[in-house]
């Protein structure tokens, strides 16, 4: 399955098998997930991590939205990533899956660590057997018709017809996800599964990222598609959702690094996020290190 957002090829892809003969199998308290909500990847994770009510097995640890280190990665991964590849010299980044057994690296991989949350921890059935293939086609769906082209139509440096190809590309893509939605509250059962997490995590980066750099008539279009965005407000009223949402970090995170010009569907904002986002509390026993919050 793939990550809810392109990245670098991971450098570390180990997988948590059904028991000890894998080498890591899932026993409680042995992991931790190290993650950014600000990213779509450390949203997507956290979600299904919530989803799956694994707070009391699998800790995590909150990153800042930003890296903190100067070469670009963050000062709390560095020592896992140095015990897990020798000589390690390049950022060390989220997401990742440690194993407090023997503090390395287990995983770097988002599809790997969401397929193995939900294959083998205890829980609701977010990847049902069955349901592989049309879980692969919402990643396939969010990556190529709407976060793809919904880059490509907010880029000022192509031609006009370019940009308008893309964005018919990103509108028929939110057509057909309105067509899906009019038989369904969620994609593909009566719950919430991980190809709705990947679509509203999707959603989530069209609205509050791509938007900022699309015209005021591409915006109203978008917008148009009623029924995904009453989808995406509901799923942001879900506690399991919403309490993730980091909108200041997803906002510092993206004016950080977007080199594209702001356009007029910037102040158009098609969700109010913040209306439906649940503040998420910190668990008795938690600490802050340098800005880096552990949920026990």
């Amino acid at each position: 399955m793939p990550s809810s957002s392109p990245s670098v090829a991971p450098l570390f892809r180990s997988r948590i098998g059904r028991d000890a003969r894998s080498g890591y199998h899932p026993v409680p308290h042995r992991y931790r997930l190290h993650l950014t909500p600000s990213c779509p990847d450390g949203l997507a994770i956290a979600v299904t991590h919530s989803l799956l009510g694994l707070g009391d097995t699998l800790p995590v640890t909150l990153l800042p939205a930003l890296p903190d280190a100067c070469d670009g990665g963050y000062h709390a991964l560095r020592p896992l990533y140095e015990a897990s590849h020798h000589r390690y010299d390049g950022p060390p980044s989220p997401p990742v899956l440690s194993d407090g057994w023997s503090g390395r690296i287990v995983s770097t991989d988002p599809s790997g660590i969401l397929t193995d949350l939900a294959r083998r921890f205890a829980g609701p059935d977010l990847y049902p057997r069955g349901a592989e293939a049309a879980t692969e086609a919402v990643a396939q769906l969010c990556e190529r018709t709407i976060t793809a082209p919904a880059q490509r139509a907010g880029r000022a440096d192509i031609e006009a017809a370019e940009r308008a190809g893309a964005l018919g590309v990103l509108l028929d893509g939110l057509a057909l996800i309105e067509r899906r939605l009019g038989e369904r509250e969620h994609l593909l059962g009566e719950e919430p599964t991980l190809a709705d997490v990947l679509l509203w995590v999707t959603l989530v980066q069209l609205d509050t990222v791509h938007r900022w750099h699309l015209d005021a008539a591409a915006v109203h279009r978008i917008a148009e598609h009623t029924r995904v965005w009453d989808y995406a407000r509901r799923l942001a009223g879900h506690p399991d959702f919403g309490r993730h949402l980091d909108l200041d970090g997803i906002a510092l995170r993206h004016h950080s690094r977007c080199l594209g010009e702001e356009a007029a569907g910037a102040a158009m904002q098609v969700v109010d996020w913040a209306a439906h986002a649940h503040p998420q509390p910190c668990a008795p026993g938690s600490r802050a290190v340098k800005a880096v919050h552990s949920f026990e």
